[in-house]
């Protein structure tokens, strides 16, 4: 049976939650989950994979290397961090049609100039309001199926103002986006006054630690956000376990006794199909 689109499961009024994913593990854990999508983060998949900030480091290879099989792994439709579209426009089109055939369901581009940054951190640049556009109309054009969405994403709040992020916004959804992302807006007035501004579906950022104000889902629909996503959530606490554990292995030389809690085994396995290689075995093998 094909896969809900996300276009299918945006509604009027209400909330989508997309946790962050960033390699396998966390992709099948999510599955274990009733959420509507996943987001792939490039944070999370530039420091999983390839151990370095995200600074502009990792390529379109990298990244489309790493949607295609956490796609195929969700159960639930892929937004997936496609950065600046990885160059000029030629490389737009490239990114869209490749990020659409490993199967991700919607495609998000950002106005900041190359090398890009997280949408979290200081220093970050924008390119001019005319060549985002064009990106964004260069995106739309390239899709082969209107059920792959384009999230345009300005990073212009932090270093222009939240005016400035409006008017990009406006022309990028004018340009044909289908979802708008203005990234790090500081104060909860300021969502709102987002989420009055457009008609179109938000994205609205819950980075724990970042610069946006972390809301519940029930108050975010109420601002006018479609969907929240939690692109840090995975990663941190995945962080914060292994640290955990490993502080323990190397004070106390053992597991036991540690604060820690460690995912049960047989469930592990389970989550990583070992029951249908078991299963193979028992039809199978003698």
């Amino acid at each position: 049976m094909p896969k809900q689109t996300l276009r299918d499961r945006l509604q009027p009024g209400k909330t989508i939650i997309a946790p962050g994913v960033f390699d396998l593990i966390s992709a099948r854990l999510l599955n274990q989950h009733p959420v509507d999508a996943g987001y792939m983060t490039g944070f999370g998949v530039v420091a999983s994979y390839l151990g370095l900030p995200d600074a502009g480091l990792a390529t379109y290879t990298d990244m489309v290397d790493r949607a295609r099989p956490i796609a195929s792994a969700l159960d639930v439709p892929l937004i997936a961090d496609a950065d600046t579209g990885y160059g000029g426009l030629l490389n737009v089109r490239h990114t869209v049609r490749g990020y659409e055939a490993a199967g991700v369901a919607a495609i998000q581009i950002e106005d900041q100039e190359s090398p890009k940054k997280c949408g979290h951190t200081p220093h970050r640049r924008v390119i001019p309001i005319e060549d985002m556009a064009r990106k964004v109309k260069v995106a739309v054009d390239s899709r082969s199926s209107d059920d792959t969405m384009i999230i345009a994403r300005t990073d212009a709040r932090t270093a222009y103002g939240l005016d400035e992020a409006l008017r990009r916004a406006e022309a990028y959804a004018k340009a044909g986006a289908d979802i708008l992302f203005i990234e790090a807006p500081e104060s909860e007035a300021e969502l709102a006054t987002i989420g009055r501004s457009f008609d179109l579906p938000l994205i609205a950022n819950m980075v724990e630690g970042g610069a946006t104000p972390v809301l519940a889902r029930e108050r975010l629909a109420e601002l006018g956000f479609q969907i929240a996503i939690y692109p840090a959530a995975g990663f941190l606490a995945a962080a914060a376990a292994l640290e955990g554990i490993y502080s323990a292995l190397a004070e106390r030389g053992t597991t036991m006794g540690s604060d820690t809690r460690l995912y049960d085994f047989k469930a592990f396995c389970s989550v990583t199909g070992f029951n249908e290689v078991h299963e193979f075995e028992r039809r199978w093998v003698s």
